[in-house]
This record gives structure tokens, sequence and C-alpha cells, in this order.
């Protein structure tokens, strides 16, 4: 091999690269790029597409920490208004009435009142009322089912009008709302929210505007009509009530009356 090197030399020529004169070695990662397959139609088709599954994925992902973090604050903070009360304010051209109440400052048979009138098995139930549901069903939707959770997540998260989007948040929502919150806040949270009349929102500030008196100095009679509006404050009135209220009313007493007595106020204070 020395004697054809110098030979190589002496006439000018180069000598030939070992690489040149025998076969070529093939390493392993050469050969699995000679082996790999093209890419299919389906993948050529759906390769612009990948970016936004991907982006989709991320929005999910940071809607529901951003709900769980929303969901974790107002159990302890006080919500600062609702989609209900701005729209109401909007409608009428001024700011609604609202005075928040804590528990405390809430006569006992208020509460009891609101869950006879709204959601009697409220200290039963994980957020939905089952049995509830399977008698409006039986009764082909001519009667509610929503629980007072439903209609805390509802009135503090979302807005009024019907529509597949809002029942779908509100059923991913019910349950993270009482897995988070205790049954006394959520119900703290529905007297302090909901309607009583024409822009009074607030147990408080409906105990003010219908009878003089605070809430914590509710009777149990008062407390029975501010119950009897709730589904329909715009068209009934606690102080000047029909003989509709009047009756219901006196049904909502019986009923807070008995929910004290066989303990399922227990989980509220009630």
């Amino acid at each position: 091999m020395a004697v054809a090197h110098r030979l190589h030399e002496m006439a000018g020529e180069k000598p030939k690269s070992t690489s040149q004169q025998g076969p070529r070695l093939t390493t392993p990662k050469a050969k699995r790029a000679r082996t790999s397959k093209a890419p299919s139609v389906v993948d050529r088709v759906l390769a612009p597409y990948r970016w936004l599954v991907r982006w989709s994925f991320r929005t999910a992902l940071g809607l529901v920490v951003l709900a769980l973090l929303i969901v974790g604050l107002f159990g302890i903070v006080t919500p600062p208004t609702t989609h209900t009360m701005w729209s109401e304010g909007r409608r009428l051209g001024s700011s609604v009435t609202q005075v928040w109440a804590d528990p405390e400052a809430i006569a006992p048979v208020m509460m009891r009142s609101a869950v006879a009138a709204e959601d009697a098995n409220f200290c039963l139930h994980w957020g939905f009322d089952v049995d509830a549901i399977q008698a409006a069903i039986e009764a082909g939707g001519a009667r509610g089912a929503s629980t007072i959770s439903q209609q805390v997540v509802k009135n503090v998260f979302l807005w009024q009008d019907r529509s597949w989007l809002r029942k779908g948040m509100e059923a991913v929502l019910t349950p993270v709302t009482e897995a988070a919150w205790s049954k006394q806040r959520i119900l703290e949270i529905y007297l302090n929210v909901a309607e009583f009349d024409e822009g009074v929102f607030g147990v408080q500030a409906a105990a003010r505007h219908y009878f003089g008196v605070d809430a914590a100095d509710l009777s149990a009679s008062q407390a029975a009509r501010l119950a009897a509006v709730l589904p329909s404050p715009k068209t009934r009135s606690a102080s000047r009530p029909s003989n509709f209220v009047e009756r219901r009313a006196r049904q909502i007493r019986a009923g807070a009356e008995t929910i004290r007595q066989d303990g399922r106020a227990a989980c509220f204070g009630g």
C-alpha cells in the first residue's frame, strides 16, 4: 500500500480515498431515513389544522382553570355583580338596588322559606335533584326542576336566556360549585343575588323595599311572601299579594316549618 501511494505521488496523481475504493457503510440513521414512509393523504390534509386543534385544547383548558379559580374565589369573596344585575341596570337606565347580608343578618325562617319554595331537598342532593328532574320529565316539562345550586350558578356565572350552551355550562359548573362551597354559602349567595322586584336584588333590599325592616327581622309570614315572588318578581308583589301569592305563601310557610322539624334545614343552620 505504501509503494502504490508513492507511485501515485510520483505520477502527480492523488490517491483515492478508502471510501471511494470500497463499498459505503450505511449508518442506522440513514437506513431509517430511506425506509421511512411518505406522509399519507390524511396526514397531508390534516397537517394545516393541527395548530387549530392544539390551540382549541389549550383554550378549553384555560377556560376550565379560569372557571375553577373564579368558583374558588367567590367561595370567600362577595361577587361584585351579576349579568342579570348589569342587564337590568341598563334596561332601567339606573343602578339597581342591592345590599349584601351575611347569613347571620338573615332571619333563619327566610332561609327555610326560600328552600321550601325552591328546593325542599336542598340539603340532600349534590347539585341536581334527580327525583325532581324525573317528575319534571313525567309532567312533560310543565314544572321546573332547577335546584337552588343550579340557580346560583346561572345567576352568578352565566346568563338568563335559555340555550343548550348555557345549560351545558350550568351542568358542568353546578357540581363544581357544590364541591367548593358549603350549603350555607350557596344559600347565602342565592338570597343576595335573587331579584325580588324590578331592580331590587337581595333579601336585605327586598325586606326594606316591601316591609321597611331588615332581613334579620322578617317574620314567618313576610319571609313566605318574599319566597313566593321569587320565580316571577316582576309580576308578583310581596306587599300587595294576589290571591295566588297569598295561597303560595301559606304553602311555603307550612313547608318551611316541615323542613325545620324533619332536619332538612340542618345543612345551612336553619
